[in-house]
């Protein structure tokens, strides 16, 4: 009897080692942002599968990317003390991402920025588009890209390619596009991101990544002691509803020369400048110096207390600056931290806003048969 009972007890024990042993095998592995890749993973509208993405270098930098609206959702870069810091705003969980409407590192389309009254001329034909913002179209409207579904494909430890359909009609935007977006991250701790798409029917196109930097790797607070710089001798200026009016202002003498690197404030906060006050801060979009040139600094944040640099290149003519200022506190983020106004710097490459609307600027057709291109690179770097 009592081998017996020692037979059922050992064959308890083996059995609890057993389903202890399973369950450790189960649990997920962390990201080094602290990310739980379980956390984003599910089925959008039944069909298609979303998860997190892990991109890394043989420095240790790592780039976390969900499909969800093709976000990057952590970026971990090494400080001037090699202390391995997130730069980016975003959530540790894909509901967050689906229940909270933000734009926090997605890849924007069709249409990045603001479109007029959202109502564009395509071949003489009005076509009217939804008006998401002060009366306007913003970011392809309520369910542009950054709230869709990405295929995904990563083919190595450094590189995914995102790919999304967008059918005929989408937010009322004509032409049935395929769009691939490709992050890559290289040796040289860079962020390589290429957009590619095609269409089968006339239609306009300008994408861009809304990533919400902040160097500082503290997102409760304002990153407005980050100094920019900015290879531009004018902005598109805006009027009180962010939109365009087609013509250039020189930033020379104004809050809006950075063309010699300085802190982010005060500027940003001199109401006193119309264009300040109108943008509640920098939300503007600076014609770009470099002309496309990839090889040159299109622009340049640093982090006074981190030592991290955010150098970036562009083929783009512009790029939109955005510093957080709809941001008001009662967004909870990664790790519970709670976002301010102006907790980050928005650096986001593409043509000007409501170019469909403006001739005289570069244009945002394309054309069945065409493909488009943009090529953006952030490039991280340490200044002690």
């Amino acid at each position: 009897m009592k081998s017996i009972k020692t037979n059922i007890f050992a064959m308890g024990a083996s059995l609890a080692l057993l389903a202890s042993c399973g369950t450790q095998e189960k649990k997920t592995e962390l990201t080094l942002s602290g990310l739980d890749p379980a956390k984003f993973e599910t089925t959008v509208d039944g069909t298609k599968p979303v998860r997190l993405y892990t991109l890394k270098n043989h420095n240790g930098m790592e780039v976390c990317v969900t499909n969800f609206g093709g976000r990057i959702v952590s970026i971990m870069v090494p400080d001037k003390n090699g202390t391995m810091t997130d730069v980016v705003l975003g959530f540790d969980s894909i509901a967050d991402y689906q229940n909270i409407p933000s734009d926090f590192g997605a890849s924007i389309g069709r249409y990045a920025n603001r479109i007029n009254k959202g109502q564009i001329t395509i071949d003489g034909t009005l076509i009217q588009l939804p008006t998401n913002n002060f009366g306007h179209c913003l970011h392809g409207g309520p369910t542009g890209w950054q709230y869709q579904v990405y295929e995904a494909s990563q083919s190595n430890d450094s590189t995914i390619v995102l790919t999304i359909n967008s059918a005929d009609g989408d937010n009322n935007f004509p032409g049935n596009v395929t769009a691939h977006v490709t992050y890559s991250l290289t040796a040289d701790n860079a962020v390589d991101i290429s957009y590619d798409a095609t269409t089968d029917k006339t239609t306009v196109i300008n994408m861009t990544n809304h990533s919400y930097f902040n160097l500082n790797g503290d997102p409760s607070k304002p990153a407005t002691d980050n100094i920019l710089y900015i290879a531009s001798d004018s902005i598109t200026p805006v009027d009180s509803t962010f939109m365009t009016n087609g013509t250039m202002m020189a930033v020379k003498g104004t809050p809006f020369d950075f063309n010699t690197p300085k802190p982010i404030a005060p500027s940003v906060t001199g109401f006193d400048n119309e264009q300040v006050k109108f943008g509640n801060g920098f939300d503007h979009n600076w014609v770009l110096a470099t002309k496309g040139d990839i090889t040159k600094p299109a622009a340049k944040l640093t982090s006074p207390a981190t030592g991290i640099s955010l150098t970036v290149y562009t083929d783009e003519p512009g790029i939109q600056v955005y510093t957080g200022n709809f941001l008001d506190g009662t967004v909870k983020g990664k790790k519970g931290i709670v976002y301010p106004q102006r907790a980050s710097v928005c650096l986001e490459t593409q043509h000007y806003p409501d170019s469909p609307n403006k001739p005289q600027w570069p244009s945002v057709l394309l054309k069945p048969g065409e493909t488009y291109h943009s090529h953006c690179i952030f490039k991280f770097g340490v200044e002690k």
